[in-house]
This record gives C-alpha cells, sequence and structure tokens, in this order.
C-alpha cells in the first residue's frame, strides 16, 4: 500500500452527516467509560505517583481535526527528565527513561485511557486516525495529502489494529486513508472490537512508535 497511489478524498455528505451522529455517540460513550473505569484510574494514578515523582499525568501537543493543534493526555510512563518532545526512536537508550510502571502501562495501552478526557471536550473520537506529533511533518503532511484531517482523531484506529507501531509512516497514512473514504458506523465497528485483539495479543508493540519514512528507525506515537 503508497501513499502515493491514493489520492486526496473529500467525504460524502452521508459520511459527513453520519460524522455528527459520531461525535455524540463518541461523547455518550466515553462519558459511560469514564465513570465506570473511575476507580481502575485512580488507582493507576496512585501506583504512576508512588513508583515515580513527578505529575501522573503526561501532555503533548498533537495535531487533530483540520490541522488544529491540542493538548493530548497520557498517563506518564517516562521520568520526569525525558527530553520533551523528543520521538522516542531519537532518544540515546529510550528503555533507561521508562518507568517500571511505564512499561506494563505502555505495553497494555492503559496509558492511553485519559484520553477519554479529550473525546468529552471533543479533541478526539474513540475510533480515527491516531493524533500524530505536531513536528512529525513527515506523516502530517502525507494525511493531508490524502484529506485524512478531515475527520477527528482517535483513540484507536485502522492503522492500530494493522500493525500499530510496526507500520513504516507511508503505510500507516495509506491505512488512515483507507480509513478515510471508508469511514463510516460499520469500519468503526471494526476498528473498535478488532483493538481488543491487538491489545491482547500484543504483536506490533514496538518502544518508540511507529516506523520512520526511510531509514527502519522508528518515531513515537
Amino acid at each position: 500500500m503508497s501513499v502515493e497511489k491514493m489520492s486526496r478524498y473529500t467525504l460524502t455528505a452521508g459520511q459527513k452527516a453520519y460524522g455528527l451522529l459520531k461525535n455524540l455517540l463518541d461523547f455518550l460513550i466515553a462519558f459511560a467509560a469514564f465513570l465506570i473505569l473511575l476507580l481502575p484510574l485512580l488507582l493507576l494514578a496512585a501506583v504512576i505517583k508512588m513508583d515515580d515523582p513527578g505529575p501522573v499525568f503526561f501532555c503533548q501537543k498533537r495535531i487533530g481535526k483540520n490541522q488544529r493543534p491540542f493538548m493530548m493526555l497520557k498517563f506518564r510512563t517516562m521520568r520526569t527528565d525525558t527530553p520533551k518532545d523528543t520521538p522516542t526512536h531519537l532518544l540515546k537508550n529510550p528503555e533507561q527513561y521508562i518507568t517500571r510502571t511505564g512499561r506494563f502501562l505502555r505495553k497494555t495501552s492503559l496509558d492511553e485511557l485519559p484520553q477519554l478526557l479529550n473525546i468529552l471536550v471533543g479533541h478526539m473520537s474513540i475510533v480515527g486516525p491516531r493524533p500524530a506529533l505536531w513536528n512529525q511533518d513527515d506523516l502530517n503532511e502525507a494525511r493531508e495529502a490524502l484529506g485524512v484531517h478531515q475527520v477527528r482523531p482517535g483513540l484507536t484506529g485502522w492503522a492500530q489494529i494493522n500493525g500499530r507501531d510496526e507500520l513504516e509512516i507511508p503505510v500507516k497514512a495509506a491505512l488512515d486513508g483507507e480509513y478515510l473514504r471508508k469511514f463510516g458506523l460499520w469500519m468503526d465497528i471494526r476498528c473498535f472490537f478488532g483493538t481488543f485483539r491487538a491489545v491482547l495479543s500484543g504483536k506490533g508493540v514496538v518502544e518508540g512508535g511507529t516506523g520512520a519514512m526511510h531509514d527502519g528507525t522508528n518515531n513515537k506515537k
């Protein structure tokens, strides 16, 4: 699959109407999930705090719908002295920065749960292309060329259940483009339930994130 073989796509009227319905469903599902998971979230926050002094949450500038930047929340998985806004693959020995609790959170994707708050305020959807770093120009440019920024980024997405961290950027962008073309309820259902399989299998998880465009290194997701 290649970005070069795909052209920019514009959502149909039906897909735009579904997008409005999806915004409401995102809010209702995220609100219910937040209430149900409130106690586990508090317990995770306490463990993070006991494991390594510092803030519980990690905020990072990401690119959202229509290329608008927003601050995405995660549970903190790395030490407070980790260089800011630096892709994990560019860190010298990134493992030295990851906390003990952080390894577990990353492997299970539990570090992403605070993004329920991003969904509640309208920055993200439950399903959609994972938001790229503000300075991840190669991925952002590839997505913009395909029209991917027409939809809100997601907590999980089509690329995440088809390779996750192992994907090179052109492949990931192409999968995001495929998601856009098939944007609808059935595609979101496939991504939602496929996420459980992907997380439980642990396949495609590489410390450092998505594959780089040419040199085979990894960019942080």
